[in-house]
């Protein structure tokens, strides 16, 4: 098994160049928001995209917004910054209708001191044609190569994508763990205790901690032997605090928490006691879901609430509210800097990582449909019956299942989600999410 990470690209440029229609073409998907209006993209957007068998995690930013008394306003520094600092590359798109602005000089001097790989790429481009009378402006940056594309109809788009993988690293081979190794990924928000807790778990100061929010600034391995079994341990920097970034940077802060989940089996989330869970809490759950990894929901600083009954009632509260769609997840009360709780941390890890790789026959989980189907029927899809065949399993981390179907689409979400807890249940999955992809039936010519 090998330890590596997907590459960072950050897509960065002003209002309505095209980053939101540019990230779904080479994404194939329709997630974000395609608008005329400038500032529209509100929410971050980010896929796993795979070109060439190379594989990076693609974030569609908000747009750069400009200040009218200023040449460059504060935002525009701190915005660019930011992917700089978080991207392992980043793609400035520059708009060729909307010709060579200001702005655009100081972006791309910015960019020029830094020492990582950057693409300048100039959409709006529909043809060789347009290339050679529309390029020409932007050269006056002073850059060597332009990628001309249209983002909209996939010119270039391409040729483009070749160039930008071949510019990658290597996929890091990293160190070769051992088999069975359980990757656990520490995530929160800055100085909720992740690194004290990795300190608590390993037995040692390994990890500086430190009371300045920030203080780790990129993923940290630890390897880590318990009782005959390995542990990667992954220290992350922090998913900052709303109001103290702006909404458009928030893209950006999360970044390093995107890559990590990539790379884990299991996510300890961790949750400050003091300030109760926060709407970043719930968005870094939300990746965990999206994602299948199995996680721990780890109430921090425990020791701040501990004589206070009404306090934790309310916290635990909070925690159960904000985390309705995925109650399988275990909450421990926990302390890192007392030690109070750590140790049952061990415990149930072992117990979600045998749930999330476990492995079950084609019988047991076919009777699991089949009653599934008997107790609860489906509603009809356009006056027709839904028939469900049979189900196999087809993976782990976390357990998949394909149910296949005569109509895959006209199954209801609903029934779709109670198809999931019923394998939860019947299969005993209590501490983990479990995927369930219905799937067509081939139908015979004779049918």
């Amino acid at each position: 098994m090998q330890n590596s990470r997907c590459p960072l690209v950050a897509l960065v440029g002003r209002p309505n160049v095209g980053k939101s229609t540019l990230f779904n073409r080479i994404t194939k998907a329709r997630k974000a928001i395609v608008d005329p209006t400038p500032g529209v993209t509100r929410d971050r957007h980010y896929e796993k995209v795979t070109v060439n068998d190379r594989q990076f995690i693609l974030v569609d930013t908000g747009g750069i917004e400009i200040a009218r008394d200023e040449t460059m306003s504060s935002l525009i520094q701190q915005q660019t910054q930011q992917a700089i600092e978080e991207a392992d590359i980043i793609v400035l798109l520059l708009d060729a209708r909307g010709g060579l602005l200001a702005e655009d000089y100081e972006v791309v001097n910015m960019l020029r001191r830094v020492d990582k790989p950057f693409f300048h790429v100039v959409n709006k481009i529909d043809g060789p044609e347009q290339e050679e009378t529309l390029l020409a402006q932007f050269y006056e940056l002073g850059i060597d190569r332009l990628w001309g594309v249209s983002a909209e109809h996939g010119y270039g788009v391409a040729y483009f994508l070749e160039n930008l993988v071949a510019s990658m690293a290597p996929a890091e081979e990293g160190e070769v763990l051992p088999d069975d190794t359980i990757k656990i990924a520490c995530i929160g928000r800055p100085n909720v205790g992740k690194s004290s807790l990795i300190n608590r778990l390993l037995g040692e100061e390994r990890m500086v901690v430190s009371e300045i929010p920030g203080t780790t600034r990129d993923a940290v391995d630890t390897l880590l032997e318990r009782n005959g079994r390995n542990y990667l341990l992954i220290d992350t920097a922090g998913i900052r605090r709303k109001g103290k970034v702006t909404e458009k940077l928030e893209k950006f802060s999360v970044m390093r928490a995107l890559s990590t989940l990539e790379r884990c089996d299991i996510a300890l989330l961790l949750i400050d006691a003091g300030e109760g869970i926060t709407e970043q809490d719930t968005k870094v759950i939300s990746y965990a879901l999206e994602r299948g990894r199995a996680c721990l929901l780890l109430v921090n600083k425990w020791d701040l609430v501990k004589n206070e009954k009404k306090q934790q009632k309310k916290i635990l509260e909070e925690v159960a509210m904000a985390t309705r769609f995925m109650e399988y997840a275990p909450v421990l009360n926990i302390s890192a800097l007392t030690g109070a709780g750590t140790n049952r941390i061990f415990s149930v890890l072992d117990e979600v990582y045998k749930q999330y790789t476990a492995k079950f026959s084609t019988n047991m989980i076919n009777n699991i449909l089949r009653k599934a189907v008997e107790t609860h029927n489906p509603s009809l899809h356009k006056g027709k019956r839904l028939k469900f065949y049979y189900t196999t399993q087809v993976g782990i981390k976390p357990p998949t299942f394909i149910i296949f179907v005569n109509y895959p689409k006209g199954v209801h979400f609903s029934y779709h989600r109670f198809l999931a807890n019923q394998f939860s249940a019947g299969l005993g999955l209590d501490k983990i999410p479990v995927k369930i992809i219905l799937k067509e039936r081939q139908r015979k010519k004779y049918d």
